[in-house]
């Protein structure tokens, strides 16, 4: 489903990656793991068409994702959800707003966002803070409401940007259960993540980035560095 081809990308003052070849199929887990400056969010930005690689190719199916027209860029990416560490919320709209927002810019009718937003919600373990906004929300919450957003309009694969970075081990533990629900519905997950523990409890698929290299591909979750 997505492929990284011999992947180089060059700064002015660095290289971010270096030559990094590796695929990820359809509905599976994927950890990204590695210090500070490694490449995890240089790989994140390819992916997603906010940068260029200097060389190689960033495949999405059979799209060369840089191949994609600038007009073609936009539902491109909503094929692709984020949550990020910082939660990214309007402080301005509650919970149902936040989430119903994304389907507004997405062309979605009142009828379609009345009937997916509580379900959406739900899913996530959310539905009595509906009404609620971020201000009246735990960290833990508020990524919830992020991540209902992320998957309002089902998209093909979900990226999850250090999720947990913000959050206490009970909120960490919860919201990495909501991933593997996603995940086990079919939608393939990218985390990338500093936390050892959430690694060793995953047990899923670990790509290790050292350098901008790609330095380890475990089927089964280890975090070495």
């Amino acid at each position: 489903m997505i492929y990284f081809d011999n992947v180089t990308k060059h700064y002015s003052d660095h290289e971010a990656l270096s030559d990094v070849t590796f695929g990820i199929q359809s509905g599976e887990f994927v950890s990204i793991v590695g210090h500070s400056g490694a490449g995890k969010t240089t790989l994140l930005r390819l992916l997603l068409a906010e940068d260029a690689p200097t060389s190689g190719a960033v495949l999405f199916e059979t799209n060369n994702v840089h191949h994609i027209k600038a007009s073609r860029i936009p539902e491109y990416r909503r094929r692709i959800g984020t949550i990020f560490q910082d939660f990214r919320l309007l402080p301005n709209k509650t919970a149902y707003e936040n989430v119903a927002f994304a389907m507004e810019a997405a062309g979605r009718t009142d009828e379609e966002i009345r009937s997916d937003v509580p379900q959406v919600l739900e899913l996530v373990d959310l539905a009595p803070k509906a009404l609620h906004f971020p201000h009246e929300l735990s960290g833990g919450e508020k990524q919830r409401v992020a991540i209902a957003r992320a998957i309002i309009s089902q998209p093909d694969v979900l990226i999850a940007d250090e999720p947990t970075g913000n959050l206490d081990p009970l909120n960490t533990y919860d919201i990495i259960q909501i991933l593997k629900k996603i995940n086990d519905m079919g939608t393939t997950v990218i985390l990338t993540t500093h936390n050892k523990g959430v690694i060793d409890a995953l047990k899923r698929r670990v790509i290790t980035m050292e350098n901008g290299k790609l330095i380890r591909d475990d089927r089964e979750g280890k975090y070495i560095l």
